[in-house]
């Protein structure tokens, strides 16, 4: 049997109620309406008797929550059976004790408040309760296995697509097919390098020269020089968060960003220059960085890493060599058209991509310094982005989280390890904004990064990016 914890007094005959008791002693509608109106009237009578007793007032009419419903076993101790005078010896009122029924409602209420605090007061820099072994462990087993057959299939559809609709550009050879065009192929430009950056990892197959191989093709193909380009990446996945370690679009220090000229903090804040920037980072790395992507003397290798810098280097000439020449053939407007353009479109979603994997969400994302740091939390900072259509295009990149902290997954099954981590991850697993067909609503994240991620603290272990009034001001003229 259920009761309500409110005041309320449960009058019983055995198993019968009250109001079938009496409504056997008469038949008559007048009479059984008459009687049921004087038992409530008695039942409001006796309650607010008892409340009184107990110190209570009556609750209002209007409850601001839902009531509670308790079993009766619950609290045994606050309900107590009082033989009835007026209705004979085998009637009997069962008294419910208001107050203990008010305190189990409170604790309900106080549970609630105490959940709402935790939510309020999740620090997204703070160590997580997992590790990564944790995670691990909550992946399946088949999700870490390189099947280089299938890995092979996105190659041949993504080299397929690219020659096709090279060649239906030029077939129709009009203005109204080219903008489309240069959508599409710099899409496939996109995707060519996620396959090659899938062989920088070793996630596309266990064969290393397979992968280097295949890697040295596609990158190569998009003037991306493979081993200086997969070194510098290591760097990144190797130091992800840290403040100075880190390798892709790392945080300024307040100290570095101060001694920028102006001219310069507003090309790399003021759209869309950074999103032009990719080819200038491989030639010079990022400000407060020295080196090159070309060179194997640059800081970015290690000596024993030369002889593969120079083959990507050598790679890369034959490419850019390969477009001169097709320019004598086919003339340069030609290849500007069927090549350049879409290329800067590779290169725009190369830094997009990129930038809000770890910029742009709603609440401030932490990076670290010294001892704060770990690749763990490192790699909890960076975000999920989902792209509609273009997941698959682009080999569901946008699944980022797991593919940081574990770069040897497969990228075709990225989407069902972050599924299986996410229960590991809880609150330190950021749900994407699901995307329209094309991401649009990424344009507006990003623009809004931009005015406000522009320097962090010289000082702090676990730092916030901060933005400078001057730059958004002039942003805003």
């Amino acid at each position: 049997m259920y009761i309500y914890v409110d005041h309320m007094f449960i009058a019983t005959n055995n198993s019968q109620p009250y109001t079938h008791f009496l409504f056997q002693r008469t038949k008559h509608p007048l009479h059984q309406n008459l009687i049921f109106f004087n038992f409530i009237i008695w039942v409001s009578q006796m309650a607010t008797r008892i409340l009184t007793e107990c110190g209570l007032r009556p609750l209002p009419k209007q409850y601001p929550n839902p009531r509670t419903i308790i079993p009766v076993s619950s609290f045994p101790n606050s309900i107590s059976l009082l033989p009835s005078k007026k209705f004979g010896p085998n009637f009997s009122v069962l008294k419910v004790s208001t107050p203990a029924g008010v305190q189990i409602a409170d604790q309900d209420e106080q549970q609630v408040d105490e959940l709402k605090v935790q939510e309020t007061e999740f620090d997204p820099g703070a160590a997580p309760p997992f590790t990564l072994a944790d995670i691990r462990a909550a992946i399946p087993k088949h999700c870490w296995v390189k099947d280089p057959w299938r890995s092979m299939s996105y190659v041949l559809r993504d080299v397929v697509v690219v020659f096709g609709l090279a060649a239906v550009a030029a077939y129709f050879n009009n203005m109204v097919v080219w903008p489309l065009y240069w959508f599409a192929q710099g899409t496939m430009f996109w995707a060519l390098f996620v396959l090659g950056h899938d062989c920088g990892h070793g996630s596309f197959s266990n064969n290393a020269k397979l992968n280097s191989v295949v890697g040295h093709l596609l990158h190569s193909s998009i003037l991306v020089p493979y081993h200086g380009w997969r070194i510098s990446h290591r760097t990144h996945h190797q130091n992800h968060g840290h403040v100075e370690k880190d390798e892709s679009w790392h945080p300024l220090s307040e100290k570095i960003y101060k001694s920028l000229d102006m001219a310069t903090r507003m090309l790399r804040f003021t759209l869309p220059f950074p999103m032009l920037a990719y080819p200038f980072y491989l030639w010079g790395r990022s400000p407060g960085k020295k080196g090159t992507h070309f060179h194997p003397d640059s800081d970015l290798f290690l000596p024993n890493e030369r002889k593969d810098v120079i083959t990507s280097t050598i790679c890369w000439s034959a490419m850019a060599a390969l477009l001169v020449g097709l320019s004598f053939v086919m003339g340069p407007l030609q290849v500007f058209k069927l090549y350049g353009i879409p290329y800067w479109g590779f290169v725009m979603w190369l830094d997009l991509v990129t930038y809000l994997h770890h910029h742009g969400h709603e609440d401030k994302l932490p990076w670290y310094r010294g001892k704060e740091w770990s690749y763990l939390r490192g790699g909890l900072t960076t975000l999920d982005r989902d792209y509609g259509w273009i997941n698959n295009i682009h080999h569901d990149i946008g699944t980022h989280v797991i593919h940081h902290l574990f770069p040897q997954i497969p990228h075709y099954n990225l989407v069902e390890a972050t599924e299986a981590a996410k229960p590991v991850l809880g609150k330190y697993y950021r749900e994407p904004k699901e995307s329209w067909p094309l991401p649009f609503h990424l344009l507006g994240l990003l623009a809004n990064s931009m005015k406000k991620d522009h320097y962090v603290s010289d000082e702090g272990d676990v730092v916030y990016y901060q933005a400078d009034p001057k730059l958004t001001r002039g942003s805003k003229q």
